[in-house]
C-alpha cells in the first residue's frame, strides 16, 4: 500500500497533487443510501489518502453500528484531486481528513477556508526519519552527507534543518532527491535513498514486515514544538454551525469506534480491511494488523480521551511556523475547536489540564 501520506504538502506545495491522484473512489461516484438507511442522515466524510489505520475508527463505528444508532448514514469517500479539505470547505463533506501542517496554507490565505479542526486522530506527531540501519543516521545529524528523499514541501524541509542545527549538524550537507517513493523498506534496502520522513505506525512498522533493519528518530521527541496533530479530523463550518447536533452525534459514534479500535485492534483492523473499497488493503492484512496493533496504543494517550486537541500543542507548532516565516499569519488559537467531541471527553480533558496546571 502506498503511504498515508499525512505530511506531504498537498496545499503548500504545488508539486504534490499525486497524494490525491491514483484513487478509486470519489464522491462524485458514490452510491445512494439503500432503502433501510432512507430515514437516516447523511454524513459524507473525506478521507486525505487510501484507507489505512489512521481511519480505522471510522470504519469501526460503522460495522459496528455506531452511526445507524446515531441516526446516521456516513459515507467514505476518496479525495478529489484538488483534495479533502476543498471538498469539506465547499460542503461537498461535511467532515474531512487533514493534518495540522498541510492545512495551515488553507487558513494563511486572503479568503481561508470555512473549516475548522474538531479533532486529533493520533494523539502526538508519530512521523519522523527512517534510515538502514548503522548508515549511521541515529540523530538529525547523522543527515550530513547522505541522500534524503524530499517532497519539497517548505515546513517539511525547515524542520529537518531545524532539528539537524539543534543536534549540530549542517543541512546544506545533506543531498536532496525526489521523493517517489512508495514502499520506504524497499527503497532503503535497494539503496535508493539513504532516508526518508515516515509515520511509524506505516512505514515503520512495514520495516519490520519487510524484515528491513531501520534506524529512526520522531520530530516530537527532538523538539516539543514540532508535536503537532497529524492527522486531523476538520469539518465544515456552516455544517458546524447550522446543525450542531448532528455534528455532536457523529463525533460521538465516530469516538466510540476509536475506543474500540484501542480496546480490540485485531477486530478492528478485519473492519478496515473488510469495509477498504478501494482495493488498496488487498494483500495487506500482515500490515494492517501489526500497525492496527501500534496505532492503537497511541490514538489517544494516558492522559486525555481520543480526539482531544490541547490548544498548547496546536499554538506552539503554529507559533514554531509564524517565527519561522513558513506561514504570514499568526494562527495561534485559530482553526480548531473541542466543543464538539463527546462532553465526557471534554470534562476529562478539563480535568487533567487542571491537574496538570496545579502540579
Amino acid at each position: 500500500m502506498k503511504k498515508s501520506g499525512k505530511i506531504i504538502s498537498l496545499l503548500l506545495s504545488g508539486a504534490l497533487a499525486a497524494g490525491c491522484t491514483g484513487t478509486t473512489v470519489y464522491a462524485e461516484n458514490a452510491t445512494e443510501g439503500s432503502a433501510d438507511t432512507a430515514d437516516l442522515k447523511k454524513i459524507t466524510l473525506c478521507l486525505d489518502w487510501t484507507p489505512n489505520t489512521n481511519h480505522t475508527g471510522f470504519y469501526a463505528a460503522d460495522a459496528l453500528g455506531y452511526y445507524k444508532d446515531a441516526g446516521l448514514a456516513v459515507e467514505i469517500v476518496q479525495p478529489p484531486e484538488n483534495g479533502a479539505a476543498l471538498m469539506c470547505a465547499s460542503g461537498q463533506a461535511q467532515f474531512a481528513i487533514d493534518a495540522q501542517d498541510t492545512i495551515a496554507a488553507s487558513w494563511d490565505s486572503d479568503e481561508p477556508l470555512g473549516i475548522t479542526a474538531v479533532a486529533a486522530l493520533i494523539s502526538h506527531n508519530t512521523s519522523g526519519i527512517m534510515s538502514r540501519k548503522g548508515d549511521g543516521i541515529t540523530s538529525p545529524k547523522g543527515l550530513e552527507g547522505k541522500t534524503y528523499s524530499t517532497w519539497e514541501s517548505p515546513i517539511e524541509l525547515a524542520m529537518i534543518k531545524y532539528v539537524m542545527e539543534q543536534d549540530g549538524g549542517d543541512f546544506d550537507k545533506v543531498t536532496l532527491i525526489p521523493n517517489d517513493i512508495t514502499d520506504e523498506p524497499a527503497a532503503l534496502a535497494a539503496h535508493q535513498t539513504d532516508a526518508i520522513w515516515v509515520f511509524y505506525g506505516w512505514g515503520g512498522i512495514n520495516a519490520d514486515i519487510e524484515n528491513v533493519p531501520i534506524d529512526y528518530w520522531n520530530f516530537g521527541d527532538l523538539a516539543p514544538e514540532l508535536d503537532y496533530y497529524t492527522p486531523i479530523l476538520v469539518a465544515n463550518n456552516d455544517f458546524l454551525e447550522s446543525d450542531p447536533d448532528t455534528a455532536r452525534a457523529f463525533m460521538a459514534a465516530t469516538a466510540k469506534g476509536y475506543e474500540y479500535a484501542e480496546e480490540n485492534p485485531e477486530d478492528a483492523a478485519d473492519m478496515l480491511i473488510a469495509g477498504d473499497n478501494t482495493g488498496s488493503l488487498e494483500g495487506a492484512g500482515d500490515l494492517v494488523h501489526a500497525s492496527q496493533k501500534y496505532l492503537s496504543s497511541v490514538y489517544s494517550d494516558n492522559n486525555t480521551p481520543w480526539g482531544w486537541i490541547d490548544p498548547d500543542r496546536w499554538n506552539a507548532f503554529y507559533g514554531w511556523l509564524y517565527n519561522n516565516k513558513l506561514i504570514t499569519k499568526d494562527l495561534t488559537g485559530y482553526g480548531f475547536t473541542d466543543d464538539f467531541l463527546p462532553e465526557e471527553s471534554g470534562n476529562a480533558a478539563a480535568q487533567t489540564a487542571a491537574e496538570n496546571t496545579t502540579e
